[in-house]
């Protein structure tokens, strides 16, 4: 028995019957053949940055840090391959060296490829998608060892599903991006008030290439953030080291002691984020995208977060504030909202539909459930659908209304793994279980 794996949070773990880690596409396909011989599961792991126990590994769990080069750049067509356990972090600073970069990035940069588009992360921006809407090809292992390649015109199914396919239909080994022009983003933070952000809210999504903002529970103001893209070439003011090191210091250091006294003593994080909420600045600067797209995250932190239409996004705000309000529930972490276009990935939480999206936290060591329930059955009640990397309860029969495409997810699921190789006791949960399969065992 191996020793106990974590994900970044800490509200997972698992303590698999084999760990592996795989060199290659082939020595995946030899594992994957091997657990199922043995009657044992398969998952593969990435940074482990989900929240939700997606990638937890019951049996076997293949570990993708040796998987993570680049396997080729098309500088003309912007066409680049990667092994699936390349870090986004790793991966974008070798695109600038060829004067590309990804069209879009979440605001975490710690996953790996395969992991961030498996879960369907996204970044935020009226006009683009999520990460997966990227993809132009996968390189897949299949439940009975052999190897899958799909793209629009190859298996175009398999292609619809398996870029936001939740590690269930197969280990991918290797993502074909399709990626822009190096670009540079000019980036304003601002200060608003809570009644103001959401007049606008339609105008400041449209009017900026990408717009997000921040609410603070129990305070009146927001932090708004647009960015505006820039020719790579152009004028440039990134942040200083100093100024660097300071918000680090200020975002890491100093917001892990405010919430480690609210943590101690409830009554003051009220107070305390309000305070937070007055400290955010205006600045405005300018670097490189992936430079800006992504922020550290040094407080850990337990996280939900659904997509919802677009129209109902004031609407749902409203209520969660009113529920705190009401239930006078103590929230040191901000919600986060942030918009995306729509897409045809069937299990995407964008799919069909021009959405919303709001995220919410609390500080790991605080309370947190009935604060995420709530905000779950709130969202749940604009058609919410949460993203599969962070924390919810619903099952198959609540998410299959939700997606018009998930009947077709789960016949392929079943047609590529009917005894469940790939399956764990997230996936038994929120896809059902494949006709083959025993129900794995929490």
């Amino acid at each position: 028995m191996s020793s106990a794996w974590r994900n970044w949070a800490g509200n997972e773990q698992a303590r698999p019957v084999r760990v592996l880690h795989p060199a290659d596409t082939a020595e995946v396909a030899d594992a994957v053949r091997t657990a199922a011989a043995d009657g044992l599961r398969v998952k593969a792991i990435g940074s482990g940055h989900s929240f939700s126990p997606v990638a937890v590994a019951p049996d076997v769990q293949l570990r993708l840090d040796r998987l993570a080069g680049l396997r080729s750049v098309d500088r003309e067509t912007g066409r680049v391959t990667v092994d699936a356990g390349m870090p986004l972090w790793r991966l974008n600073p070798l695109l600038a060296e060829h004067g590309l970069a990804m069209e879009i990035l979440g605001d975490i940069d710690r996953q790996t490829v395969s992991g961030a588009v498996s879960t369907g992360t996204h970044g935020s921006g009226t006009r683009f998608g999520g990460i997966a809407t990227q993809i132009r090809g996968l390189e897949l292992v299949l439940a009975d060892g052999s190897v899958a390649t799909c793209s629009a015109d190859e298996r175009p199914e398999l292609f619809a599903a398996a870029r936001v396919g939740l590690g269930a239909l197969g280990v991918i080994t290797a993502v074909t991006l399709q990626c822009v022009p190096l670009f540079a983003l000019h980036a304003h933070d601002a200060a608003m008030p809570v009644r103001e952000t959401f007049d606008r809210i339609d105008e400041l999504a449209d009017s900026n290439d990408h717009f997000e903002f921040f609410w603070f529970p129990h305070s009146t103001t927001t932090l708004t953030r647009r960015f505006r893209r820039m020719p790579a070439d152009a004028p440039l003011k990134p942040i200083g080291a100093f100024a660097r090191r300071l918000d680090e210091t200020v975002s890491g250091l100093g917001f892990e002691g405010l919430n480690r006294i609210g943590t101690r003593l409830p009554g003051l994080v009220p107070p305390i984020t309000r305070f937070a909420a007055r400290a955010m600045s205006t600045r405005e600067w300018s670097d490189l995208s992936y430079r800006i797209f992504a922020s550290p995250r040094d407080v850990r932190f337990h996280e939900g977060e659904f997509a919802i239409p677009r129209e109902h996004a004031v609407d749902a705000l409203r209520e969660i504030g009113r529920w705190i309000d009401a239930h006078d529930a103590k929230v040191s972490f901000p919600l986060e909202v942030r918009f995306a276009a729509p897409d045809d990935i069937w299990l995407s939480t964008a799919h069909d539909r021009a959405s919303c999206y709001i995220a919410f936290h609390q500080y790991h060591r605080m309370p947190y459930d009935a604060y995420f329930r709530a905000c779950e059955a709130i969202l749940g009640s604009y058609g919410g659908r949460p993203h599969w990397g962070k924390m919810h309860g619903l099952d198959a029969g609540l998410l299959r209304p939700r997606y018009a495409r998930f009947d077709d997810f789960t016949a392929l699921r079943d047609l590529l793994d009917p005894s469940g190789v790939f399956a764990n006791p997230y996936l038994d949960r929120v896809l059902g279980v494949a006709p083959e399969a025993k129900p794995v065992a929490p």
